[in-house]
């Protein structure tokens, strides 16, 4: 009889620890600073350690499951991760039409935009006639341009392909997320300020966040860990620079760059 109820004991034990796992569904792409997935498959970035401390909190386990860009929504709509991340109510709102998906409030702020090299910023949207960018991408601001035949979309498998074509000047800019090209332009390409983005040329605000068809309530209980670790989410976007001058006139610029202008500005002021 002991033993029967230690059998059962252990069984219960294991479904609740198993009920107690979520599969958060992740793009198999390298974003950084936001997330990337090494050769191993491991998941990293800043999303990580907000998602982390959010399963800390919530006394869940992760699972993280880096998916191709294009296979992580059906994998959503079909159940078969409980998370999408990172998500938008405005992302492929056809695709969802009819699935009853739960969206968080905003995790994090972002900007997609143009870099162009340095001596054509502010040059004006006339000289944009070849946009590059990234399969899949779809640049909402530059949409009428491109119905008119004003700006050419050159399309490039990933980021890197797309930065050379804006380097050998193949295309007039680059359309992308300003935070992720401009790092990945500072810390692998290592030519920081090769391309630089120009705030007077459209571009879209937007925000990443966390999305389930299958668990609205800890959609609830995640926007109620974002409220509550403000403090420690907002030192992780420090940290990462997610958010670096995405409300300031430096919004793009490297961060040597913008040290150098503050201090300038902080001599001039009285």
């Amino acid at each position: 009889m002991r033993k029967l109820v230690c059998s059962v004991i252990a069984a219960l034990f294991a479904a609740t620890a198993q009920a107690q796992t979520y599969v958060v569904g992740v793009e198999n792409s390298p974003f950084m600073p936001h997330f990337s997935v090494d050769k191993q498959g491991v998941y990293s970035g800043f999303a990580r350690e907000v998602l982390d401390l959010f399963a800390a909190k919530a006394g869940i386990q992760l699972e993280y499951r880096a998916l191709p860009v294009d296979r992580l929504l059906p994998a959503l709509l079909q159940g078969e991760v409980d998370f999408k991340y990172p998500d938008n109510p405005n992302w492929a709102q056809a695709q969802k039409a009819g699935s009853n998906v739960r969206y968080s409030q905003a995790v994090v702020n972002y900007v997609d935009g143009v870099l162009v090299p340095p001596m054509q910023q502010g040059m004006g949207v006339e000289k944009l006639q070849r946009l590059a960018i990234v399969s899949g991408w779809t640049p909402w601001a530059y949409q009428a341009r491109i119905a008119a035949k004003q700006t050419q979309l050159t399309e490039s498998e990933d980021l890197p392909a797309m930065i050379k074509l804006a380097l050998k000047k193949e295309a007039d800019g680059a359309y992308f997320n300003v935070v992720v090209a401009t790092y990945y332009l500072d810390n692998i390409r290592a030519r920081p300020g090769a391309l630089v983005f120009d705030a007077k040329l459209p571009f879209t605000r937007g925000t990443f966040n966390l999305s389930s068809t299958k668990h609205p309530e800890l959609i609830s209980r995640f926007d109620q860990f974002l409220a509550e670790q403000h403090e420690a989410i907002a030192a992780l976007k420090e940290k990462y620079q997610v958010e670096a001058n995405l409300d300031s006139e430096f919004m793009g610029m490297e961060q040597w760059k913008v040290d150098f202008l503050k201090r300038q500005k902080a001599k001039q002021t009285p």
